[in-house]
């Protein structure tokens, strides 16, 4: 079983699915900054992409929420029981396209897949969709401009969690990153996406810890 609807009165989303399903806005944005330095150093020390590293941070944050794994798709809950991270490519047209790439807890793993998948996505100008089977946390990163925050769309169609975020900018021995993370107030409450963001934090100091071990 990769993904099946669920009655949302048996969950314990039951009463947000009767508040936010048909709210004009059911869409809540948290911003936060974070000191990535962590993971600079990671990538200068393993010659390893920083959005990547921060990709799967991201991914093995969520893991351990139980919201993520459910979805308010159309008129339905859905749950699954994958997750993957989506990035924005840049293509060989000048363009962009979009890669989703499967959460593992293995970094050598995750990475693999990254640089397979993006570069195919920036050859073929192809988008590498596993939305059908995969919870998909949506990125994106603008990272010619240090950004304060960014509030992404309401469509009514796309209801994914969703972060975006800028150039990071040093600041002594710290290198601050401001991020937004947008949700669907079906998926989760506030005390869930602050705990995902809270486990983001330690995923980016536990990388750093590991790699100077």
């Amino acid at each position: 079983m990769c993904v099946r609807e669920i009655n949302p009165k048996e969950t314990a989303r039951a009463s947000a699915f009767e508040l936010w399903m048909k709210a004009p806005n059911p869409m809540v944005t948290f911003f936060k900054t974070y000191d990535v330095m962590p993971l600079i150093k990671v990538s200068k020390n393993r010659g390893m992409k920083f959005n990547m590293l921060l990709d799967f941070c991201i991914g093995k944050a969520a893991a351990s929420v139980k919201e993520f794994y459910l979805l308010p798709v159309g008129n339905k809950l859905m749950q699954y029981d994958k997750l993957a991270v989506n990035t924005i490519v840049a293509n060989k047209d000048g363009e962009v396209s979009s890669c989703d790439i499967a959460y593992t807890d293995s970094l050598e793993k995750f990475n693999a897949d990254y640089l397979k998948y993006t570069t195919a996505v920036h050859n073929t100008c192809i988008d590498h969709d596993l939305s059908e089977k995969y919870m998909v946390i949506g990125t994106s990163a603008i990272v010619n401009v240090e950004l304060d925050g960014a509030v992404g769309m309401n469509s009514g169609i796309f209801n994914n969690p969703f972060m975006i975020w800028g150039k990071y900018r040093i600041d002594g021995d710290k290198a601050l990153l401001s991020i937004s993370f947008q949700f669907h107030h079906t998926q989760m409450d506030g005390a869930h996406a602050g705990k995902f963001l809270k486990n983001l934090q330690k995923e980016i100091e536990k990388m750093g810890e590991e790699i100077s071990v």
